[in-house]
């Protein structure tokens, strides 16, 4: 009696009620149990929440909205860290907890807005130069992405932003032509190995589309190094936007920036230190909650674990 017939049938009927595959929440649970085995990615998580919400409802949470503006009160200028002033006033009587809520929401911009536009540079020409490993598409990508990786990324960031006028939109534009080469370099050396493997040639014996296999193929094999990355890079992008504001190159007064307020603060030091602590504590805080929260991704992600 030939059996494979029957054992086909009987795969089939196990793929329709759903048996051979976890169902959505049963792959949320399992991803959610890998993520929180680190007590330390889930902190990530709560601080990357709370950076979210600070930055969206800032009016809100501020006693002092009007303090972002155009503001003076030489009366309360100056006054410590108090019940009315959590993290004092500044030189001219602006509630510095209020600034530096509304400062999340220019930072957590620049990381949303220059990984959207670098990710995906980045990814589809490593992937590109990855598939055609060894022609000249290949040298003429990687030899540029050399070019970029060549340069020291903070040099290059205020060389550009120095060139144009200096606003949040100028730092976005600086860090983004920064940031584009580093997942060129990552999505290159996967693409390369994966471009030799079975599936891959088994995809163009068949005949294939290109866009089919890098897209379909090769990209979903990248996914989980990318999306790693891209929750750890979060932090450095503000680092880098608070870099460029600190010099002058980023968001112009009296619109509050992190590093705008630890160049003005420097100048009071130690005397005023709350102008400059709370302001850098904030970016340790933002910084390390998405390294966690990086750490995290990458747990969950990782097959082997």
């Amino acid at each position: 009696m030939n059996k494979e017939p029957i054992a086909k049938n009987e795969l089939n009927r196990c793929r329709k009620k759903g048996l051979l595959s976890p169902s959505a929440k049963e792959n949320l649970r399992i991803y959610w149990y890998k993520f929180s085995r680190n007590k330390l990615s889930v902190l990530g998580l709560f601080i990357v929440l709370i950076s979210i919400f600070l930055a969206i409802f800032a009016p809100v949470v501020s006693r002092y909205p009007q303090h972002v503006k155009e503001f003076v009160d030489y009366e309360k200028a100056n006054l410590p860290p108090s019940a009315s002033y959590f993290f004092g006033t500044d030189i001219f009587g602006r509630d510095i907890f209020t600034r530096v809520i509304f400062s999340f929401r220019g930072a957590l911009l620049m990381s949303v807005i220059v990984l959207s536009i670098a990710v995906p540079i980045g990814v589809l020409l490593g992937l590109i130069a990855g598939y055609y490993n060894g022609t000249w598409i290949d040298i003429i990508i990687m030899r540029l992405t050399d070019v970029f990786l060549a340069l020291p990324p903070l040099i290059l960031a205020l060389a550009i932003a120095a060139v144009l006028k200096p606003n949040l939109t100028s730092s976005m534009i600086a860090v983004t032509a920064m940031w584009w080469p580093w997942y060129t370099r990552l999505v290159y050396g996967m693409a390369t190995a994966l471009s030799k493997e079975y599936f891959v040639k088994n995809a163009e014996l068949i005949g294939a589309s290109r866009f089919h296999i890098l897209f379909n193929e090769i990209l979903p094999n990248c996914l989980s190094p990318i999306f790693t990355k891209m929750a750890l890079d979060v932090g450095w992008v503000i680092l880098i936007g608070a870099s460029l504001s600190f010099v002058g190159l980023g968001e112009q007064p009296p619109t509050p920036a992190f590093g705008q307020m630890i160049s003005d603060g420097a100048r009071y030091m130690p005397d005023l230190w709350w102008m400059t602590i709370f302001p850098a504590l904030a970016i340790a805080f933002i910084i390390l909650g998405f390294n966690f929260f990086g750490d995290g991704i990458r747990d969950m992600l990782d097959r082997g674990r």
